[in-house]
């Protein structure tokens, strides 16, 4: 696992007061907070769109939409392209390496202008952001970094580190600096989820009285999660804490507390400010979920794209990281898509 790297602060803020109001556009999602856990199975997807101009295609290549932070973003890059003049193609990997490379072949085959790529691993997406490099086109990478420099044009990332240590310290306050607690950690091929989980335990590792039980990969997964809880509950049930890598898991976990009969008994911290999370935190079976600015990153990365391929270059470092937001009840009201309003 690498280490999360350092932001180039004074130019992601100076990107992010640029594109800021983007944050507060809407998106249907599909929400739920019911005690039956949803299903998170999906498979690639296309849709091809045209723009305005003649700028030429830019693909874009995410996880599955069906989980609503990966659908957030594709939009967004695909209605920011289409602003800038760009014909756009958006696609999903579903998180397998081997259609990712397919995708890439297929901008290839269809001469796309740039990649917005949402990465399958920070190992095995080295060689197709390699393949497109090699072909002429540049590649933006948003949200996942890969494990290694020099290659993308851009790495746009949340500061997990960061929001990492949000999450840690509102879920320790929450419970009180003490109890027993699981933790879900997502893919072991994404540096987001190491990043997370060491920079949870940064803060709850400082508490002597918080004792994990248990500490389990759900990669992400809605279902998994829910039976992962589900079991660890019947086995611990004296467990007062679920700290989740993101918010697909700790969905899952919501929906198990639920059926175990322990809602509001259990403390549940979610990371990346799903809308179903926040309407969790709103309802209070969650305690709060650390925000990513999904269509920020996902703007700023078209943006740059367009300033690369009309100037030859970005004028941003290649790594950039924007700052999480804590939700919790104190800000729910205010959140917009992966934003809040002012």
């Amino acid at each position: 696992m690498t280490k999360p790297f350092k932001a180039s602060l004074v130019a992601v803020l100076a990107a992010g007061l640029a594109l800021a109001a983007g944050c507060s556009s809407s998106t249907p999602t599909n929400s739920s907070t019911s005690s039956n856990p949803a299903t998170s199975s999906s498979s690639a997807t296309t849709t091809t769109t045209t723009g305005g101009g003649g700028g030429g295609l830019i693909a874009v290549i995410t996880p599955a939409p069906s989980n609503t932070f990966f659908k957030a973003e594709s939009d967004a890059a695909v209605a920011e392209a289409q602003k800038l003049g760009y014909q756009t193609q958006a696609d999903s990997h579903d998180d397998d390496a081997n259609k990712q490379s397919q995708l890439i072949d297929s901008a290839i085959a269809k001469k796309a202008v740039a990649i917005i790529l949402d990465n399958a691993g920070a190992d095995t997406s080295i060689a197709a952001v390699q393949k497109a490099t090699d072909a002429g086109i540049p590649v933006f990478l948003i949200d996942r970094e890969i494990n290694q420099a020099g290659i993308a044009k851009a790495q746009i990332v949340s500061n997990n580190a960061q929001g990492a240590t949000l999450g840690g310290t509102a879920f320790a306050t929450a419970m009180g600096g003490k109890g027993k607690y699981i933790e879900l950690t997502g893919l072991a091929t994404d540096t987001n989820a190491g990043v997370r989980s060491n920079g949870f335990h940064g803060v709850l590792d400082q508490y002597p009285d918080l004792k994990m039980v248990a500490q389990q990969a759900a990669n992400w997964d809605q279902q998994k999660a829910f039976s992962i809880i589900e079991t660890l509950l019947q086995s611990n049930p004296d467990v007062t804490g679920i700290i989740s890598g993101n918010d697909t898991m700790a969905m899952g976990a919501v929906a198990a507390v639920k059926a175990a009969g322990l809602e509001g008994k259990v403390t549940i911290v979610g990371f990346d400010g799903a809308p179903d999370a926040v309407e969790a935190v709103k309802a209070g079976s969650m305690t709060a979920t650390v925000m990513q600015p999904a269509v920020l990153l996902a703007q700023m990365a078209v943006q740059q794209a367009d300033k690369y391929l009309k100037t030859g270059s970005t004028g941003q470092p290649e790594k950039q990281s924007v700052d999480c937001i804590l939700i919790d009840k104190t800000n729910a009201d205010k959140y917009t898509l992966f934003g809040l309003s002012s």
